[in-house]
């Protein structure tokens, strides 16, 4: 490989990465990077593996070029690598997590075909669904392990408990920081500054999103723990980001509707996380995912709000 195919691959890869938080921007992608391999080297290692994977996957096929170049068969690789690494147990999930990296890559590619007529974002679902499944096979085959972090809880004897201590500074970090399963202040921060490097609104509307997340969660009597471990949180940036400034279009209150979506994204959070209780699935970004696709469809029947 020449320096410039290896130049191509780098900076396709870092953008990929840069690709989870709705960015193109290479040097972005670095920050974020180094952001997970402080938090943890092995899933930096992981994350970066998986990302040249993705890349790779969607240029062999023969997908668009300009795609592949913005990292957009990137992303769900780096997060479906990261989560199967970190869910599943066992010396083997390393593997798993890189095979389903590449199938990662190639489920993106059937959505976006499946969704071209509509008109509306693929975003993190192919992830999603791929993860959940992967877990799930767990519980069937016997080469699959997965985390005893992950246990199923029956709904009638679920309780609710909304004490413990109120973090807000950790709070204002952890969301942020839970895109990438990360639970590291330094590792926020530097998520912050990764972001506010590809646009300083970028930036500004992530702090909005967390920050109407956080008052939403806490103010409906949500469970602190939960809420200032930034469980609420990453949902909501994501789908601002998504909703008022990405995709907003000709959207005429751009900023409004993306504070109402990261609102509505903490509602949402709740119902999947209680739907996926009793199988022992963590809700990953489908809260996100849901409430970008209400409004976007939306927009396409009311194209101001």
């Amino acid at each position: 490989m020449n320096r410039d195919s290896l130049k191509w691959l780098l900076v396709s890869t870092l953008k990929g990465i840069s690709q989870v938080i709705l960015i193109e921007n290479a040097i972005s992608g670095f920050i974020i990077l180094a952001a997970i391999t402080i938090s943890s080297v092995s899933l930096g290692v992981v994350t970066l593996l998986s990302a040249v994977i993705g890349t790779l996957i969607g240029k062999i096929g023969g997908a668009d070029a300009e795609s592949v170049n913005q990292g957009l068969y990137g992303y769900n690789s780096v997060l479906t690598g990261m989560a199967l690494s970190l869910f599943l147990s066992g010396d083997d999930r390393f593997f798993i997590a890189l095979v389903g990296a590449a199938v990662a890559s190639v489920f993106t590619a059937a959505m976006i075909h499946f969704m071209r007529q509509t008109g509306i974002p693929v975003l993190t679902f192919p992830f999603i669904v791929l993860t959940w499944f992967l877990l799930l096979t767990t519980y069937r085959l016997v080469s699959f392990k997965i985390s005893p972090n992950l246990t199923p809880q029956s709904l009638s004897n679920w309780t609710l408990n909304i004490k413990g201590e109120t973090n807000w500074l950790d709070g204002a970090v952890n969301g942020i920081g839970q895109i990438f399963f990360l639970d590291n202040n330094l590792s926020g921060v530097l998520l912050f500054v990764a972001v506010f490097w590809a646009g300083w609104r970028l930036g500004v509307y992530a702090i909005l999103g967390n920050a109407a997340a956080l008052l939403t969660s806490y103010g409906l009597g949500g469970e602190h723990h939960l809420i200032f471990m930034g469980l609420y949180g990453y949902n909501a940036i994501l789908t601002i980001i998504a909703v008022a400034i990405v995709f907003k279009e000709n959207a005429r209150y751009p900023l409004l509707t993306g504070i109402i979506a990261a609102c509505l994204t903490v509602l949402i959070t709740g119902s999947v996380v209680t739907w996926l209780l009793p199988y022992g699935l963590p809700a990953l970004t489908m809260p996100f995912v849901l409430c970008t696709w209400l409004f976007l469809a939306a927009r396409k029947v009311m194209p101001r709000i």
